[in-house]
């Protein structure tokens, strides 16, 4: 399930990484950046409005000043604007900034038309992606992508952030080789310094954490623990109430890569951007707190996104012998286009289904977000879908767990029916049944402090790498709402030194009844802070009663 054949993949050292030779294309792309560079001509960033695409803009424009770059700029398209990558539109009002040379982060895998839009205004392009490619790359001047044909580089799985980091490792070289530092008198830089942006990317675009990434994510999570991390880092520990010595790779993943989110979903990522820039713990601690009122919002919407799906579902008549869908596709009217893909996330969790959320935009276009289970490549059920039904949709893009997708409104059942009839094709009932792989029962007595901190000390952890889950049976001394959806619980068992605490997020009255005495719960640890007070407390993934 882990996928670890020897104890080398539990070695996070630097120098375990993936050499950056073996990225097709890297040569180019270094010789196109090292002579920018050298005619210190104006290079401006086209980042992405997620998370990843934040800190991989981030990384490019630090890391290029580190090496030398006197002119780097930034855009980042509105999502509500502009769209998603570099389009026609938004080469238009890059064009104004007069740049020699762009670089995309994070996107650009698909922009044909964005790159001729930019050849044709005289400007190089260099496109950093990690995205799936189509059958036609654009016509750019460079590509680096583990995911494009003929590529060696044996992770396929870097985020966007990675991808931009080896990009800068490889133009580090290639200005050694040309005696750049010697000539200026500077020392080379050490790059990793950037590796807290690029651990807190990694985590938030969801990738596999195979080994090459849990070595950036563990040296990016090492750097945030001794303090030596970009001040916007720092305050987005802050503004989340994380403890920065104790940081883990969930609280880049549920922390702080939600409140940097929160800007690309309801406003505009450059607040995000801005903040990771920051060099002033003042003024970046200034963009957290907003950030995280923007989080807090973000969440308000959410959850009446996610009353209205439900009730939606409610209305399906689960008594028919198919079922749900196996595809799900939700859409309503009022939906927030920012938050789709969170409320997908959602949803799918809760169904053990792939689920595609759809928002207006525009008067006669619907932006889709899908997400998916392990078992599907929901990018490749949409090129099916599309090669099946030429025109049913406009545009899509994405990889293995999560993609994006417009249509015309008018074709929305339409698309409804050929998702679900594809998905069919790839998913049989067993596989919906959301199975649980536990790590095994752990004895009452060994659930301590100590072994919460092991296993806390042990990842990253994260997708494809899950955190060990054990499952047991418990009996319920006390329970409570807390927030209105979670579910606070003292659980007790034989040979336990007393009642432990857990909690249950985002639960329904119907997973634990109030009449319910005993349950089998799926279970991970982790460390509940009360009044400064430290006890382990029992995350539940899943529970049902047992008996009475």
């Amino acid at each position: 399930m882990r996928n670890v054949a020897s104890a080398e993949e539990l070695d996070y050292a630097l120098l375990r990484l993936a050499p950056y030779e073996a990225l097709f294309g890297i040569d180019r792309a270094a010789s196109l950046l090292a002579r920018a560079l050298k005619m210190q001509q104006r290079i401006l960033i086209v980042a992405d409005f997620d998370a990843d695409g934040a800190t991989s803009c981030a990384v490019a424009i630090r890391g290029l000043r580190l090496l030398g770059a006197q002119d780097v700029r930034y855009v980042v398209p509105n999502r509500f604007e502009y769209g998603y990558g570099l389009t026609p539109e938004i080469v238009a009002v890059a064009a104004e900034q007069g740049p020699s040379l762009l670089i995309t982060v994070d996107n650009g895998i698909s922009s044909i038309d964005g790159v001729r839009a930019a050849k044709d205004r005289g400007i190089q392009v260099l496109i950093t992606d990690h995205h799936l490619p189509g059958e036609r790359l654009p016509e750019a001047d460079a590509i680096v992508n583990p995911n494009q044909s003929g590529d060696a580089f044996p992770s396929k799985n870097l985020a966007g952030v990675g991808v931009m980091f080896y990009m800068l490792l490889a133009l580090r070289a290639r200005l050694r080789q040309t005696g750049w530092f010697d000539k200026r008198a500077t020392a080379e830089p050490n790059l990793a310094q950037l590796l807290d942006l690029v651990a807190l990317g990694t985590v938030a675009d969801v990738v596999p954490l195979d080994h090459n990434n849990r070595i950036l994510v563990f040296q990016g999570v090492q750097r945030i623990r001794k303090g030596r991390c970009q001040p916007g880092i720092r305050a987005l520990v802050t503004a989340s109430k994380r403890d920065r010595a104790r940081v883990v790779a969930n609280d880049l993943a549920f922390a702080l890569g939600p409140r940097l989110n929160a800007a690309g979903r309801l406003t505009d990522m450059s607040l995000g951007i801005e903040c990771l820039l920051a060099d002033d713990e003042t003024s970046a601690m200034r963009m957290a707190q907003q950030l995280d009122a923007l989080n807090q919002e973000r969440r308000e919407i959410e959850g009446q996104m996610h009353d209205q799906a439900l009730a939606s579902l409610a209305k399906l008549d689960l008594d028919e012998p198919d079922g749900l869908p196996f595809g799900m596709c939700l859409f309503d009217e009022s939906w927030h286009q920012g938050v789709i893909g969170i409320l997908a996330s959602r949803i799918k969790d809760r169904l053990n289904r792939p689920v595609i959320a759809f928002a207006l935009d525009g008067a006669d276009e619907l932006k889709g977000s899908a997400r998916s289970v392990r078992e599907l490549h929901i990018r490749d059920v949409l090129d099916a879908v599309a090669t099946r039904h030429p025109g049913l949709i406009l545009r899509f893009g994405g990889h293995a767990m999560a993609a994006g997708l417009s249509l015309k409104r008018n074709f929305f059942d339409d698309f409804k029916t050929a998702f679900d009839e594809e998905v069919r094709q790839h998913l049989n009932a067993e596989a919906l049944q959301g199975v649980i792989y536990s790590d095994g029962e752990l004895e009452p007595n060994m659930i301590n402090l100590e072994l919460v901190e092991r296993i806390r000390n042990a990842g990253p952890w994260g997708q494809g790498f899950p955190e060990p889950v054990f499952d047991g049976e418990f009996e319920i001394v006390d329970r409570r709402m807390v927030g209105g959806r979670h579910l606070k619980l003292r659980l007790s068992a034989d040979g336990a030194p007393g009642p432990m605490d857990a909690i249950a997020f985002n639960i329904s009255d119907k997973t634990c009844p109030e009449e319910a005495r005993r349950v089998h719960i799926a279970y991970r640890l982790d460390v509940n802070v009360y009044q400064g007070r430290e006890s382990p407390q029992l995350v539940i993934d899943h529970m049902h009663p047992v008996g009475n």
